[in-house]
């Protein structure tokens, strides 16, 4: 039941059973609405914002041979993977990576005179906990979550395939993101940095041209709706990949042409597509685009994130036909 106050909502969540994305709507409820269907500690924790004490909460272990989520206990959205889960020593469950970026929210918390990056549920907006930059690989990542506001659920390994990954560097990524985000089948887009020498680097840092890291955004997409061969189609047409940086080897390296593969498909296929694109003529200047193997990526700035959207700014260039 919406909220007096709140228009029903559609958002796309991942669907960790059937491996699919579902189009769902947003669920807002009345404080009153929420204390009939939570205990005062889970009413407390996640729509009051507050801590759980270490050690206290239970986070239930699948046995072995189980594979489970656990889900937003407000909701029922799927948020992390049993396999993803590990022992950090803080008292707190820890996981390096959600079900998918679609699934949660995060946002800058300076509570308690300190800056954090909490998070939520992406669909009934459940205070979870909050994510740190010292977890394990391959993120990196610590998402530190309150074991109340979970709940673990039993599924069966989705017949569909997953979604799958790729990383492309085409020159500034506010306008490459721009471009992907309306490829039908790209579910999420996210800029960062990648390439580079330097851990948890600052947009500042990467424009020094000292840290090596090129500018990319990492696609998740269905394969089921866009092939890895169609997203290379759109890399090659909507930069000119035979530009070297033209302010040297170190400052403008961060707008180089680049694309990372993560697994051995990825690196033919990218091979293929540019010896294609070299024997085609299309390009009268060699084409110097890297392909290379994905290292960590690092998320740029919040401010970075949907920026021509958040800008009311249309692509210069549009999604070129086959």
């Amino acid at each position: 039941m919406n909220g007096p106050s709140k228009k029903p909502e559609k958002i796309k969540i991942f669907n960790a059973a059937t491996g699919k994305i579902e189009e769902v709507e947003k669920i807002y409820k009345t404080d009153s609405e929420w204390k009939k269907i939570l205990t005062l500690e889970q009413y407390r924790i996640t729509r009051l914002k507050g801590t759980q004490k270490p050690y206290s909460g239970e986070c239930v272990i699948p046995q072995k041979g189980e594979t489970g989520i656990y889900q937003c206990v407000d909701c029922g959205t799927d948020l992390f993977r049993v396999n993803t889960k590990f022992e950090s020593g803080t008292g707190w469950p820890s996981f390096w990576e959600p079900v998918s970026a679609l699934n949660i929210r995060e946002q800058a918390d300076d509570s308690l005179g300190m800056y954090r990056v909490e998070v939520l549920c992406a669909r009934c907006d459940a205070h979870l906990g909050h994510v740190f930059d010292d977890g394990p690989p391959p993120t990196g990542k610590r998402y530190c979550i309150n074991a109340v506001a979970l709940k673990f659920k039993k599924i069966e390994a989705p017949k569909q395939e997953r979604l799958e990954q790729a990383v492309f560097g085409a020159g500034c990524f506010w306008g490459v993101e721009a471009v992907f985000r309306q490829v039908k089948g790209v579910v999420n887009a996210t800029s960062g940095f990648m390439g580079g020498t330097l851990k948890n680097p600052t947009y500042e840092d990467v424009c020094t041209g000292k840290t090596k890291h090129a500018e990319v955004v990492r696609l998740e997409y269905d394969p089921d709706v866009v092939s890895y061969e169609e997203l290379l189609h759109i890399f090659w047409n909507i930069h000119d990949p035979t530009t070297p940086n033209k302010q040297g080897p170190d400052i403008g390296s961060q707008y180089r042409s680049v694309i990372f593969y993560s697994t051995p498909e990825q690196e033919k296929l990218a091979r293929l597509s540019k010896n294609k694109i070299e024997e085609s003529g299309k390009f009268k200047r060699p084409i110097v685009t890297e392909i290379v193997a994905a290292g960590e990526l690092y998320k740029a700035e919040e401010y970075h994130q949907r920026y021509y959207e958040k800008h009311g700014l249309e692509p210069t260039c549009h999604i070129p036909l086959k």
